[in-house]
């Protein structure tokens, strides 16, 4: 269960109760930086730059969304790895207007699956890890289509594979057919039995924007909140830890 970050203070929080990873995704980073919505317009250096702010305020690996890998994925790689997060996610899913009404458009699959061949071979760490992403059941609800492209990823060298929002029953399903550990996003309702990793992408980012609404909704402003450092664990100016 990896909870998704919205900036450095919501990755410490993460880290300090207990979780052993990190997740900050294009979503967030779009709302968090930018208050705009994701439709797959964040630069590369957008999203490396939030991505290293909160590698840096952690100390748990991070797994950063790196879009479809942009126009290289070689140099996408080792700008993440250069940030210090520990894996990466590339989709192929393409074009302007994602997540929105407009048409939505998935790369050829083998295409796709020569840039995933190609990010495989630029890094530099052999502990990064490079996971395959398809959109093809989320965006055409085609799920042999997304097998065949997950299998082709996987042959190309990706350690995990995604296929995005899966059910529990097409979950098994790819679990059977491709032989790779996978990740997925939480699909509330679902089981998730056989998932190596779980990715609460909005989790920070939804809950902050709740309560900060209900808070400026009451008209009213405490006139003391807890310090920061009662739970950031920061020293105070005599060097001891609070």
């Amino acid at each position: 269960m990896v909870p998704g970050a919205s900036d450095a203070l919501s990755a410490r929080l993460i880290e300090a109760h207990g979780y052993e990873c990190v997740y900050i995704g294009s979503y967030a980073t779009a709302a968090s930086r930018f208050g705009i919505t994701d439709t797959g317009l964040l630069s590369l250096e957008s999203l490396v730059a939030q991505a290293r702010t909160i590698a840096n305020a952690v100390r748990i690996p991070v797994i950063a969304d790196a879009e479809s890998g942009f126009e290289d994925p070689c140099l996408t790689v080792r700008a993440f790895e250069d940030a210090g997060v520990a894996a990466i996610h590339i989709e192929d899913h393409t074009g302007a207007g994602k997540h929105t009404s407009a048409p939505q458009e998935l790369r050829n699959m083998r295409d796709a699956a020569d840039r995933i061949q190609a990010a495989v071979a630029a890094r530099t760490n052999p502990d990064f890890l490079i996971v395959a992403r398809s959109d093809a059941f989320w965006v055409h609800r085609d799920l042999e289509d997304c097998i065949a492209r997950l299998q082709l990823y996987a042959e190309a060298g990706a350690d995990l594979v995604f296929p995005t929002l899966v059910g529990g029953r097409e979950l098994a399903e790819v679990r059977r057919r491709v032989a790779k550990p996978l990740m997925i996003v939480d699909n509330p309702g679902e089981q998730h039995d056989g998932a190596a990793v779980v990715l609460y992408y909005a989790f920070s980012i939804t809950r902050q924007f709740a309560a900060l609404q209900r808070a400026l909704a009451d008209g009213k402003l405490a006139s003391h909140t807890q310090p920061l450092e009662d739970f950031l664990g920061y020293k105070d100016a005599t060097g001891r830890s609070k």
